[in-house]
């Protein structure tokens, strides 16, 4: 059933809200004018097939009033058609509304933090591990996003022991989110010369970035030491103290970042990655606290968990939370990853429609 009441509610407030836009002089205040534009955005959509499923119920009245009272068969007919495509469409819009109802990630539109570490299968796996940064950074910009290294470990043949960086960019958590997790590939590695198939995995972790509001850290908590970059760009880097090392007593994590020339940069991304932790911590223990309907959502983070396979030589990847196989193995290196995203999301949807149809 829908929740007509709440969607009056909805529609009375985002004419408020437009009411509001149009007056002379709402840009003198700019955070007042950048929040109303925001929640127009926000409302929009809902309000947009909240209009069109009250149009048509408007149309199934008018099809049935007149099945009441017209004796021409021909109208009869039309009217008919008339009622079918008025309830179709209501069918339709009120599956579309439910799913624009469901509780939004307050997380979804943050920037993100992306670990991805090397595990199962040496070298190989580092060389995984460095394909899958190229991956999401491809994925990154052609959805118009940023991305900023923040450190990396390199394994001296090309891959990553471990490589952290952002994505910065309107949506980038809502999207990538679902990325947390094993990832596992099967092909003949590089550094193999006998041409046997090998299977390594790599780990993926997408944090929201965490503004200070969201946590507070204790500037007294924090160890700094710094020492000279090396690696890759050093020849830019490595002639002064600009790398840094950040040690959180509280929690034991240590962070490193070079990749920037000045200190105090270094210094500033290394506390984003830590609010980062810290935040996503936070929310695993209130996802662990939380009932079933937390829990069933596709995507929750769980680092254990093997969500994917690539295999190189049949060209194939498969998502095993949904059972998805895709045949397209290099495009989807190189980046295209909305088949496999768009499946997630549906799917996520899907099972938070069905534990709330279950409460309900």
């Amino acid at each position: 059933m829908l929740a007509i009441e709440r969607l009056d509610d909805i529609l009375a407030h985002y004419d408020e809200i437009m009411g509001a836009l149009g007056e002379p002089n709402v840009t003198e205040d700019q955070k007042r004018f950048r929040s109303l534009m925001k929640e127009q955005a926000d409302l929009e959509p809902i309000v947009r097939a909240y209009r069109a499923y009250k149009d048509a119920q408007k149309n199934e009245k008018e099809a049935l009033e007149l099945l009441d009272t017209e004796r021409d068969e021909e109208l009869r007919e039309m009217a008919k058609e008339e009622l079918s495509d008025a309830r179709d469409a209501q069918e339709n819009l009120a599956e579309e509304l439910k799913i624009l109802l469901l509780p939004k990630d307050p997380n979804d539109e943050k920037n993100i933090v992306v670990e991805i570490r090397a595990g199962v299968g040496g070298d190989e796996s580092a060389l995984f591990a460095a394909d899958l940064y190229r991956m999401y950074g491809a994925y990154a910009q052609k959805n118009g996003w940023k991305t900023e290294l923040v450190s990396f470990n390199e394994n001296g043949i090309g891959g990553f022991k471990e490589i952290t960086f952002m994505v910065i960019g309107d949506g980038a958590y809502s999207k990538l989110k679902y990325e947390s997790g094993v990832h596992r590939v099967q092909r003949v590695p590089e550094t193999e010369s006998g041409g046997r198939i090998h299977t390594s995995t790599a780990t993926v972790a997408v944090m929201p970035e965490a503004e200070e509001v969201d946590v507070e850290i204790n500037p007294n908590d924090i160890h700094w030491d710094v020492f000279r970059a090396s690696g890759n760009g050093g020849q830019c880097v490595n002639t002064t103290d600009s790398a840094v090392r950040l040690t959180h007593y509280p929690s034991g994590i240590v962070i490193s970042c070079q990749d920037e020339k000045s200190q105090l940069k270094n210094k500033d991304k290394a506390l984003k990655v830590l609010r980062a932790r810290l935040y996503e911590m936070e929310l695993e223990k209130q996802h662990n606290a939380e009932d079933d309907l937390r829990r069933s959502q596709i995507g929750t983070g769980d680092r254990s968990e093997k969500i994917r396979t690539y295999n190189f030589p049949q060209s194939r990847v498969t998502d095993h939370r949904i059972k998805l196989t895709l045949y397209k193995i290099d495009s989807i290196m190189n980046g295209d990853l909305d088949e496999l995203i768009t499946a997630l999301i549906t799917a996520d949807q899907a099972a938070k429609l069905s534990k709330m149809n279950e409460v309900a």
